[in-house]
Order: C-alpha cells, then sequence, then structure tokens
C-alpha cells in the first residue's frame, strides 16, 4: 500500500440559504497514475452538548477545499481520506473481493474545538463516527453512481451522501466510462407510469414569436487576491474579465463574472504543490487548479458550475489542461482576447488576463511572460520576410518580361 500526493479539484455552488459543495478528487499512485476517484456532495448535522447543559444542532457539508493527502491505494484495500477545516476528516475504506469492491466503512471525525461550527461547546475534543455505507457490489473497472440521497444516523449525527460518481481500484490509470447505479437511482429510473385516459376538445395554441436575447457585452476586468493564513500576505495574484459559454440542453449561453460580486477562496501553494483559486458569484463557480513541475507553472484543471434560476445549475470539468504557462517566480499574461475550449459544452473566454499563481511577492505580479497573441514581437520577422519575398517576385517578373522583350526584338532583325 502506498502514500500519494493528489489534486483536489473543488467546486462552489452559490445559493441564496447556504452553499452547497461538490468536491472532486483525484488520488495518484507513486507511478503518478490515477488510482481513485471520487465526486460527491456530503452533509452533516450534528447535536453537540453546549456550555449550561444544553444541546445546539448544526449543519456543514464536506467543503471544496480539502486535503486528501491521507488517502493510500492498494491492491485489495484503499482509503480516501478528506481532511477538511480546523482537524475534521471524512474517511471512506475500500476492499476488493475478485470482480467486486464496496465500501466498508465510512467514518466522520470532527473538532468540538472549532468555534465556527461547534460555537460554545463545552468540549474542545475531537469526536468519531462510524457509519456502515451502502455502497456494495460495485463492478471492478465500473464507478459506482448514486445521484439519490442516501441518509444514515448514527449517535448524534447524520450523514447525507448524494450526486455520488466514485471508483476505487482504478485500472490503468483511467477512470471507467461504465458505471454501476445503485439501488435507489434504479428505483426511481423504472417505476411504471400511471395513465390517465381524458376527453377534451382541441384547442389551437397560439406560439407567439420568440425574440433573440441581447447579445453579452465583454466581461469587468476583476483583480483577485488569495492570502496566505496566519501572516495574511498575498500568495495568488489574478487579474482577468471572465466571460463563461456553456452548452445547456442545445443552445450555448453565455453568461460574465462579475468582479464586484465575487467571493474568492482557495488555496495556497507551497512545497512544490497545487494552489486553487476559486471564483463564486451568485450564479456562477469557477475553480481554478494550477500545477508547478520543475521550474515551470501551468493551468492543469478546471472546474465550472452555473447556476439556473429555476434551480438546476450546468457543471464540468477537465482535469488534464496544460494552459497559462509560465517560469514559477513569474506571472502569464494575455491581454488579447482568447477562447479555451475546456470540455464539448464549455469554453472560456478571458481578456487582460494575468495570473500568478506561486511565489508572490510585496503583493504585486513579477515579471509576465507574455502570450503570443500579445507578444508583437515575432511579427517583425514574418512582416520582413513577406516583404522580401515580394519584393524577389517583383523582380522575377521584371526580369523575365525584359528577357522576352529582348528576344522578340532579335526575331524581327
Amino acid at each position: 500500500m502506498f502514500r500519494f500526493s493528489c489534486l483536489a479539484l473543488f467546486l462552489v455552488l452559490g445559493s441564496e440559504i447556504q452553499k452547497a459543495y461538490t468536491t472532486e478528487v483525484s488520488v495518484k499512485d507513486k507511478d503518478n497514475k490515477l488510482c481513485l476517484y471520487a465526486n460527491l456532495m456530503v452533509n452533516f448535522t450534528v447535536t453537540y452538548e453546549v456550555v449550561g447543559k444544553s444541546n445546539n444542532t448544526v449543519e456543514f457539508q464536506l467543503p471544496g477545499v480539502v486535503n486528501a493527502n491521507g488517502s493510500s491505494c492498494g491492491t485489495d484495500n484503499s482509503t480516501l481520506k478528506l481532511s477538511f477545516g480546523r482537524g475534521h476528516s471524512w474517511t471512506i475504506n475500500f476492499t476488493k473481493e475478485k470482480e467486486m469492491y464496496k465500501a466498508d466503512d465510512i467514518i466522520l471525525t470532527y473538532n468540538l474545538s472549532d468555534d465556527s461550527i461547534f460555537k460554545n461547546a463545552s468540549s474542545n475534543g475531537t469526536v468519531s463516527v462510524k457509519f456502515t455505507p451502502s455502497i456494495a457490489n460495485v463492478v471492478v473497472d465500473t464507478y459506482y453512481s448514486c445521484k439519490s440521497q442516501d441518509t444514515v444516523e448514527k449517535d448524534a449525527v447524520k450523514q447525507t451522501l448524494w450526486n455520488v460518481a466514485l471508483q476505487a481500484f482504478v485500472i490503468n490509470g483511467s477512470k471507467s466510462e461504465n458505471e454501476t447505479v445503485c439501488a435507489k437511482d434504479k428505483a426511481s429510473t423504472t417505476q411504471v407510469p400511471t395513465t390517465h385516459v381524458t376527453s377534451t376538445t382541441p384547442t389551437t395554441t397560439v406560439i407567439p414569436p420568440t425574440t433573440a436575447p441581447p447579445p453579452v457585452p465583454p466581461p469587468s476586468t476583476g483583480t483577485y487576491k488569495l492570502n496566505t493564513a496566519g501572516n495574511g500576505t498575498v500568495c495568488l495574484l489574478a487579474s482577468m474579465g471572465l466571460q463563461i459559454s456553456y452548452n445547456d440542453s442545445l443552445d450555448f449561453q453565455k453568461v460574465n463574472l462579475d468582479p464586484n460580486k465575487t467571493e474568492v477562496t482557495g488555496t495556497c501553494g507551497s512545497n512544490n504543490s497545487s494552489a486553487a483559486l476559486v471564483l463564486t458569484s451568485d450564479k456562477i463557480a469557477v475553480a481554478f487548479t494550477f500545477i508547478e513541475e520543475g521550474k515551470k507553472f501551468f493551468l492543469h484543471a478546471v472546474n465550472v458550475t452555473v447556476k439556473h434560476i429555476n434551480g438546476t445549475s450546468f457543471n464540468a470539468a477537465n482535469t488534464n489542461l496544460s494552459l497559462w504557462q509560465a517560469t514559477v517566480g513569474s506571472s502569464y499574461m494575455c491581454n488579447k482576447e482568447q477562447t479555451q475550449n475546456v470540455t464539448d459544452t464549455l469554453s472560456l473566454y478571458t481578456l487582460k488576463l494575468q495570473v500568478q499563481p506561486f511565489e508572490v511577492k510585496n503583493d504585486k505580479f513579477s515579471t509576465a511572460h507574455e502570450c503570443s497573441l500579445d507578444d508583437t514581437s515575432i511579427l517583425i520577422p514574418i512582416i520582413v520576410g513577406a516583404a522580401l519575398a515580394g519584393l524577389i517576385f517583383i523582380v522575377v517578373i521584371a526580369y523575365l518580361i525584359g528577357r522576352r522583350r529582348t528576344y522578340v526584338g532579335y526575331q524581327t532583325l
């Protein structure tokens, strides 16, 4: 069994009442191959004792910002451990038998001294609660899929798990496209509908003409700073105008990120790790994950959610990108407009872009590595070459015409 470094790509969905978090985690083995994958949502309700011997009940979620360094993969046993907040963790232990695997238990450990969640708690210790999950009989080389809510209760804790896509014991480093669907989802899709036959008088419906939506203006440019916990210095710096273009059902739609209504969260990179920037507004949540490799950094993953008025949402992600590359200690800059296709259904339009996810000094951008669209120096040799080619072409044509006239003159003599 090995210990692994992993990439946690997270997504934050805005809500009028509270935020719901989707956490996507890719655990890799010692050969840097994917061995365990999870994309899920978890909600906890905990009753605890407060000062005065009375009880209080709080509700919180498995957040987007998690640390999965305690996860491990083995031949027949694997563990997904997600640490978060001030001393909390959520762990799933898996076992494999022949061609099937299952989750043996789920353990929630919460720290009562975290007064941001457990206000006025009479104890400051940690509590661990073990649940028996219903994740079983999952075929090897498939992922477990369950969109339905699965709620379990133990002692003073209730856990609700839903929107799950989870695969342990990944083969050859590639997440499977095949799924093992949970029983609740199967039940909800196999119900026989009741048919009611009624007699009605035919009516004619006049469909009003549709008008095309107004064009979306260019996005406003915003500056986003992520501070190091403790000393408050800037550890990640970004400035951009950002527009999301996505295919929801049949039509592409566009929406801008409003800098004046955007919350900045994420994680700072250190010791050759990844850094994450999460931009959340009332409608949009965008998570950027940057990776440092050697002396270079680049944008490795993007996860986008757009919330609709009717309560539904669009989500798309790509965890295998190599964009916005520059040397560590410098920044990447592209003032010109650029459009990056993230998936078949999602693209990002940026302008006046500048990012520096590592080694920010004095809260300012360092020397910028400009994109090819901004670098006009490469146009100079192209222009000179084109001019020379044109001049050579004119000289050759003039030479051929002159020779033809000389030849005709000789013939007349």
